[in-house]
């Protein structure tokens, strides 16, 4: 089972999806014993195994359902009367699988430590974000004007953008004190995968700075992706109010289903 727990480690640390399926219940003669586990990614393929044939198959469907609606689901298969298992046994007993998602912890990470941001920071946490703040002004960058935060990078952004662990549960939120630093941040944070890329300022500002990352060499697909100007319209003024426009665009984002990948036929690596 160390494969399986590792590979769960390793899909949580790169913001992916699984799911994993345990045999918690047996009766009568099983193709696998009670405890056995298997690991089903987000692409099909799988690690592990409970059995093999059409009763694997039917967790291998229940699993991608489980991944889209990220709740468990327990099954159970009666076997009696069934044909010979993979290694060639006949079963006649019952059996019962819990499907349970693997899903990463959202991060949102700020940049910029302003009054939107520290607003933004309070409702990112009660909303169940791991947050993390990036700002070049220790004196704006600290534990005690954000106690909530999980990360605190105090330092210039190209110090602190190879410290940060992007991924696909990864939400950025740009909120700089001048556009020449939301640009900065933008054109790094563009290529990387996180799930949610969004820039606060006017449409003219918006403008303004994606013509200067094109010129820059930053393609177009990519900047078609940034959530430019931030936050879903509710005619929002003060701090606050933007904050809870923009929480509730990432939100909007975290809740939407993925487009569906390639996802073939079961396999085992």
């Amino acid at each position: 089972m160390e494969d399986i727990y590792q590979e769960i480690v390793r899909i949580q640390k790169e913001g992916d999806t699984a799911a994993l399926a345990t045999i918690v219940w047996v009766k009568g003669s099983t193709p696998r014993s009670q405890g056995s586990k298997i690991l089903i990614r987000s692409d099909g393929s799988m690690v592990g195994s409970i059995g093999g044939g059409c009763m694997e198959a039917e967790v291998w469907e229940e699993a991608m359902k489980v991944m889209e609606a990220g709740s468990s689901k327990a099954l159970k298969f009666d076997l009696t009367g069934q044909e010979e298992s993979d290694d060639g046994l006949i079963c006649g007993g019952i059996m019962e699988v819990l499907v349970e998602p693997i899903l990463a912890q959202p991060t949102l990470y700020l940049f910029g430590a302003g009054h939107i941001a520290f607003a933004v920071s309070k409702l990112g946490k009660m909303a169940g974000f791991r947050v993390a703040v990036i700002e070049e002004r220790p004196a704006f960058a600290n534990a005690e004007r954000f106690p909530d935060a999980d990360e605190i990078y105090a330092e210039e952004f190209e110090f602190a953008f190879p410290k940060l662990n992007i991924n696909r549960a990864s939400y950025i939120v740009i909120a700089c004190r001048g556009h020449l630093l939301d640009q900065q941040v933008l054109e790094w944070a563009s290529r990387t995968p996180a799930r949610y890329v969004g820039m606060i300022g006017s449409k003219k500002k918006v403008k303004s700075v994606f013509s200067n990352l094109r010129a820059a060499g930053v393609p177009q697909e990519l900047l078609d992706k940034v959530h430019a100007p931030i936050g879903i319209p509710i005619a929002s003024e003060t701090p606050e109010e933007i904050a809870i426009s923009i929480v509730g665009e990432v939100i909007k984002v975290r809740r939407e289903k993925p487009k569906p990948g390639t996802k073939g036929a079961p396999k085992t690596r």
